[in-house]
């Protein structure tokens, strides 16, 4: 039945957007600020169909091509942007009475996904002005205040590479549940509690301990969720794949609800926001926008050009591993999988799964020799990325920089995050999940909790040891862009 009605609604995409090019003339409720009636066309103008790609119907390269279009395209509210009656939750619900339908603290708060994703290309991370706001669109009526009281204030993230990031997740996720399932037959063959140490791909997730009824303890696990299901999205950790992170960005970030999360199936209505445009964004659309996301490449050392800068990054790289910054931030990680598949089994309800949609489109991973998505000598795919997929705790009261969140997002501490990505530390600037870092050096020194020894080593180094650090990380940088072009629609 669920099938169905995604195909239904595939139809329904493709023929409002065939209406609206040829004449589009639409009424909007009283929340407009644009007046009763608008003569322009939607900004949308690709109808791509998941299905379709499985079938051979349409390409792969053409696929991205229009992934890339909706990434550029700067929505307008004939494409159903903005926030009459639906909230930016991620839960349908409703808000009432209607709000504006732009509020740069509540959100929606940008106009494409371009807007804030484009340092140094499109789709990378984002300057301070395009921080977002986490929290605020719960508040009813809607928050014009960025109080950490009210609201988390985050800085945009970089997602060159995410596609590897998405299938290393999901491995080790494959990984902790095996270990779980093992726990749970030698606890009931053997009548007796059975402890999992959960370790997978060299990185420590605690213990878990299984009983004999079938019931498991997860008091200790450390660094995700307890239903073992690694995420490895969002400054917290809290988007399970990239499909999950684009159904929330579409609806907090621009006000346009996803068929598979607010459409007929689950809300028993095709105009969830009543905002006048039903079935604002297909299944097949947000395949094509989760899978450009994942081919978008990895990024690259950059190679210095004097002897002197040459033996300052190679001192910088031995002193990061020696005084133990690697194990959290680990430099690789092994991969197995040489593809990326759209989309994720482990997606949560309101994202579908392989068996809403017919199946997975397999799209290979960008790999090359000179990023840092890379095979051996052997072969073996590694994932140069430098971080554990695991949350820490990074602040405490000796250093309380990072403790600046009050308000918990989902299930995590407010004092855990996830351990950031360095992989393009050199092109990635501002630092900190605020964003308010200036510098790699500022970014080190206000680490403490889990890091605070790590801190001290390093604070202990003498200051060219230090700054070789500092440009050992700077030369790690986004280089390549999709495919060359920066232009927006």
């Amino acid at each position: 039945m669920f099938r169905k009605a995604f195909s239904e609604r595939y139809s329904l995409a493709r023929h409002r957007g065939a209406v609206f090019a040829a004449c589009a003339v639409l009424a909007l409720p009283a929340a407009s600020s644009a007046g009763s009636v608008l003569w322009d066309p939607p900004a949308i103008d690709v109808f791509p169909n998941h299905e379709r790609v499985l079938r051979g119907k349409q390409s792969l390269k053409e696929f991205l091509a229009d992934g890339r279009q909706l990434f550029m395209t700067r929505f307008n509210v004939l494409d159903g942007a903005g926030r009459p009656t639906g909230t930016g939750d991620s839960k349908p619900t409703i808000r009432r009475p209607p709000t504006k339908l732009f509020q740069r603290i509540a959100g929606p708060d940008a106009n494409s996904c371009a807007g804030c994703h484009n340092q140094p290309f499109i789709g990378g991370t984002g300057d301070f002005v395009a921080n977002v706001f986490v929290g605020a669109h719960f508040t009813d009526p809607p928050t014009e205040s960025v109080a950490a009281t009210i609201t988390n204030e985050r800085n945009t993230i970089g997602m060159f590479g995410s596609g590897a990031i998405e299938m290393l997740a999901q491995e080790m996720t494959a990984d902790l549940h095996d270990l779980r399932a093992q726990a749970r037959v030698k606890a009931s063959t053997a009548k007796e509690d059975a402890r999992a140490d959960l370790q997978t791909k060299g990185v420590n997730f605690g213990y878990l301990v299984a009983h004999p009824d079938g019931t498991i303890d997860t008091k200790g696990v450390r660094g995700v969720d307890a239903d073992l299901v690694v995420k490895p999205f969002g400054t917290k950790g809290v988007a399970v794949s990239l499909r999950e992170f684009t159904i929330f960005a579409l609806n907090q970030h621009h006000g346009i609800q996803v068929v598979e999360r607010f459409g007929w199936p689950r809300t028993g209505t095709t105009d969830f926001d009543g905002d006048g445009v039903a079935d604002e964004f297909s299944v097949g659309q947000v395949s094509a926008l989760s899978a450009f996301q994942a081919t978008l490449p990895a990024p690259s050392r950059v190679k210095p050009t004097t002897v002197a800068d040459v033996e300052a990054v190679t001192l910088g790289e031995i002193r990061f591993g020696e005084i133990g910054c690697g194990s959290c931030h680990i430099p690789r990680l092994p991969l197995r999988s040489l593809w990326f598949f759209e989309p994720n089994p482990y997606n949560r309800p309101g994202a579908v799964v392989p068996t809403d949609v017919g199946g997975q489109i397999a799209i290979p991973l960008p790999f090359s020799d000179d990023s840092a998505l890379f095979k051996d000598a052997t072969g073996a795919p590694f994932v140069a990325a430098y971080t554990d997929l695991k949350r820490h705790v990074i602040c405490d009261d000796d250093e309380p920089f990072f403790c600046n969140e009050t308000l918990r997002q989902d299930f995590v501490p407010t004092n855990q995050f996830l351990t950031s990505k360095l992989w393009d530390a050199g092109t990635s600037a501002p630092y900190g999940h605020r964003g308010d870092l200036t510098t790699l050096s500022e970014a080190i020194i206000h680490h403490s909790g889990e890091a605070k020894e790590v801190k001290q080593a390093f604070l202990t180094l003498p200051d060219n040891e230090k700054t070789a650090v500092i440009k050992f990380l700077r030369s790690l940088q986004v280089t390549k862009d999709f495919n060359g072009s920066t232009e927006w629609r």
